[in-house]
């Protein structure tokens, strides 16, 4: 029964998937999000590229380029069987993951487009299309949510929009000189080891911020978002992840610096930006240390950030609840507030306690390659854990960890195997409001038995041709939102993704 249910389904989503996929095979033969966002990482030098084609054939310098085009297409689909439960949307909360047997599927296009404007001064836009349906409206999962790929407000039509278009100024100050390659994102140039580099306009956060080469271009890698960076992370970013921002980064020899400002939503995980840099903020500051050890090539980087946003804590919320005997509640918002709309009337609301506050959170995040196929990493971030999510996933503390392998180890140099683990947890303020009925962002079943919500991660990425990557990834999802009383969720997905 189920099988002919999704056939229908499926069926009637097919209509908005033709752009795609024809985008999609065109770029195969003609020639990797929260939401997705890190930019990607270096190609390989046999992998197809227009401009690789061009300087080819003497029509273009990829060395020292005053412009390049790159593109990417990703089709993701998922699906969980049923899964236990001992109640759903409990007294009229409205954010449970449903455990009925669900299917969801993303498809992207990206056009990544550089110029070079002066001597250091390059441009860079890159326009997007996606078309997406996730599972029970993108609710009930906390810090693992399936597919990197899904954005808060994405539809089954596909829609179009500018995801990056900013400016980036480097200033020599001396050292070695250091080759950067072309790559989407990125002009091929020389740089001073030491440099000052300024980015200014549209951007994700995550495009400078919390890189891993292990744990980060997730069209390559793992699919599930624990992975994309720290789950604990609630940098400033509208529905889709990016934001308005300013960036400055000081490069010395092995040691980066990175401090920058982003504009936060005027409401909590929706799509406009509060413009004004003075009064909401989010502010990040990064310091990484690139080394070798016994040999081999790693990184660390300690994050930490700040945000002062116009946002809920979740004490003040039980507060307006009680103090109010109970009118104050999830049924009863004012017209002219933001909120999930809760239909739970015997439970508290975010709504009724949005003021300026403030979110303070840090993290470390490491690297090391330990032979030439495999590569490790670790993140851990903590967060204060009283005030809601305003940006990212519903996670108060978050670890992730694993191993990524090259195909090199049995002749696939350009195969992927990846195995990894996540484990985020919320604050007790946090449970305590979600037990009396409250939701936020994702998350809410009515009630809670508090456990960390912990996936297990497995992935498999086979290189067709050239640019082309098939995948299979299965995911263990434990303690779905935190909550010991349902689950385990068993995610199974397939993808595809092609550069060109």
């Amino acid at each position: 029964m189920f099988f002919r249910q999704a056939h229908m389904r499926l069926t009637a989503r097919a209509r908005y998937l033709p752009i795609l996929i024809v985008l999609l095979v065109a770029s195969g033969f003609s020639a990797r999000l929260y939401a997705e966002v890190a930019e990607p990482e270096p190609r390989g030098e046999d992998e197809f590229s227009f401009m690789k084609l061009l300087d080819q054939h003497g029509l273009h310098d990829m060395e020292n380029e005053r412009w390049n085009a790159y593109g990417q297409s990703t089709f993701v689909y998922n699906y969980h069987p049923t899964f236990s439960a001992k109640y759903t949307n409990f007294g009229g909360s409205t954010n449970s993951l449903t455990p009925k047997a669900e299917i969801s599927f993303t498809g992207t296009v990206t056009g990544y487009f550089g110029v070079k404007l002066w001597d250091g001064g390059h441009v860079y836009l890159a326009p997007e299309l996606i078309s997406e349906t996730p599972f029970s409206s993108l609710k009930g999962l906390g810090s693992s949510i399936q597919n990197f790929e899904l954005q808060k407000n994405g539809t089954e039509q596909p829609t179009i929009y500018l995801s990056r278009a900013y400016l980036r100024q480097t200033f020599g100050l001396g050292g070695e000189q250091i080759k950067l390659e072309s790559d989407p994102l990125q002009l091929g140039a020389t740089v001073d080891s030491n440099r000052l580099v300024l980015t200014g306009g549209i951007l994700s956060v995550l495009d400078v911020f919390d890189k891993n080469i292990y744990s980060g271009d997730l069209r390559q890698q793992f699919l599930n978002m624990s992975f994309l960076s720290f789950a604990a992370y609630d940098f400033a970013a509208d529905a889709r992840g990016y934001s308005f921002g300013v960036v400055a980064e000081y490069y010395f020899d092995d040691w980066t610096f990175r401090a920058a400002r982003f504009l936060p939503p005027q409401n909590p995980n929706q799509l406009d930006l509060q413009w004004s840099t003075l009064s909401y903020y989010g502010d990040q500051y990064e310091l990484e240390h690139r080394h070798t050890l016994f040999g081999r090539k790693g990184a660390v980087r300690l994050l930490f950030f700040h945000n002062h946003e116009n946002m809920a804590k979740f004490s003040d919320a039980i507060s307006a609840y009680t103090n109010s005997g109970g009118a104050e509640n999830s049924t009863t918002c004012p017209a002219d507030v933001f909120s999930y709309g809760n239909q739970n009337p015997t439970a508290p609301d975010l709504c009724w306690a949005r003021k300026p506050n403030d979110k303070f959170g840090g993290g470390i995040n490491l690297e090391q390659a330990i032979t030439d196929d495999i590569g490790i990493f670790f993140r851990g971030m903590y967060s204060d854990g009283q005030s809601e999510v305003y940006s990212y996933t519903s996670t108060d503390r978050s670890i992730s960890l694993g191993t990524l392998i090259g195909g090199g180890l049995w002749d696939r140099k350009k195969d992927l195997l990846g195995l990894g683990y996540s484990q985020g947890w919320i604050s007790g303020i946090h449970a305590q409001y979600l037990g009396m009925g409250g939701i936020d962002g994702f998350i809410g079943d009515g009630k809670i038995t508090q456990k960390p919500e912990q996936v297990m991660d497995l992935f498999y990425s086979y290189n067709v041709w050239s640019s082309l990557w098939v995948s299979a990834d299965y995911q263990f999802i434990a303690h779905p939102a935190y909550n010991a009383d349902r689950g385990p969720v068993n995610v199974i997905s397939g993808r595809v993704h092609v550069e060109f």
